[in-house]
């Protein structure tokens, strides 16, 4: 047991603002925000239309990056692995998702000058949009791949422990969450046109795949009956809380908090894929009906043929 000034990692402190113990997150999320809202307020001043559904979302998407990064949560994430599996599981598969339907892409293609500095800025976005390295992120296999790398990978290893004592490490993994599930979700959620567009076969896959990932990491930290990381298995005697009873509390947020977004996805999914598919059938039937018709006047035309004059 060590000793901190860090008090109890109660509610009211995990909850607290703590502007001074700040992540990078919290900045970033602020001016991802500023850029989308001058954006939207750009086009609408020019009554040009653009949704509010969609702006509700991506603000929700960094209000919520900027309070995982702010709180207390983030202060304690250096202690608590519990702690650090929220800011991961939020990270990866709650922000991403909020900013991701909020289309910042098209956004940014609609409201950007096309002069001066707006255009090499469109430019560069065509550009990385694409290019051969998003084609390669885009690929369903890679968002299986950083799930398991991330949550498997980081703490089966016990690597979290390595890289969180380093002088920067915390900044490194929220970093490395948030990418990480940008890549993840863009082939779930996004509507933009993208240089490669998953199945919905690919997709539904990608989703059960992680969401086996999340349960069998959980019941990891859940059944293990002895301090996995070593980074975490020395906590403040003045808090009174066993490391396993730590570890249990994470295990138990990859087994519900983690699983929720996901079912999201798939139930969107399956929508999706059913709406889909129920268009091609009306539009199949439709051209079947327009050739059976015409086949039935070419029929007509053979028993009826014209009269000569």
């Amino acid at each position: 047991m060590h000793e901190t000034n860090i008090p109890p990692p109660t509610i009211d402190n995990l909850l607290a603002f703590v502007p001074q113990h700040a992540s990078v997150v919290a900045p970033i999320a602020v001016v991802l925000l500023v850029l989308y809202v001058r954006g939207a307020i750009f086009l609408w001043s020019r009554k040009r239309k653009w949704s509010v559904p969609r702006t509700i979302s991506y603000v929700l998407g960094c209000v919520l990056l900027f309070l995982v990064g702010s709180l207390g949560v983030n202060e304690y994430a250096n202690e608590l692995v519990a702690a650090l599996v929220f800011q991961q599981i939020t990270l990866m598969t709650v922000v991403p998702p909020l900013l991701i339907v909020g289309s910042p892409g098209r956004l940014l293609l609609r409201s950007t000058p096309h002069r001066g500095i707006g255009r090499a800025v469109l430019r560069a976005a065509h550009a990385g949009l694409r290019s051969k390295i998003a084609r390669h992120l885009l690929h369903p296999v890679v968002a299986i791949l950083v799930a398991a790398a991330l949550f498997m990978g980081l703490y089966m290893t016990d690597l979290v422990s390595l890289i969180i004592v380093l002088p920067f490490g915390h900044e490194l993994l929220v970093l490395l969450f948030l990418s990480g599930g940008i890549i993840a979700a863009v082939p779930l959620w996004s509507s933009d046109p993208l240089p490669r567009a998953p199945s919905y076969a690919a997709r539904l896959v990608d989703v059960i795949v992680e969401i086996q990932i999340h349960a069998i990491f959980g019941l990891i930290l859940l059944r293990t009956g002895e301090p996995m990381f070593s980074a975490f298995a020395d906590l403040p005697s003045s808090w009174g809380i066993d490391p396993l009873q730590d570890q249990a509390i994470a295990g138990t947020l990859a087994w519900t908090y983690a699983e929720l977004p996901l079912l999201i996805v798939l139930i969107v999914t399956l929508s999706r894929w059913r709406t889909r598919d129920i268009k091609v059938t009306k539009l199949r039937q439709s051209q079947y009906d327009e050739e059976l018709d015409q086949y039935n006047e070419y029929l007509a035309s053979l028993e009826n043929p014209p009269k000569r004059q």
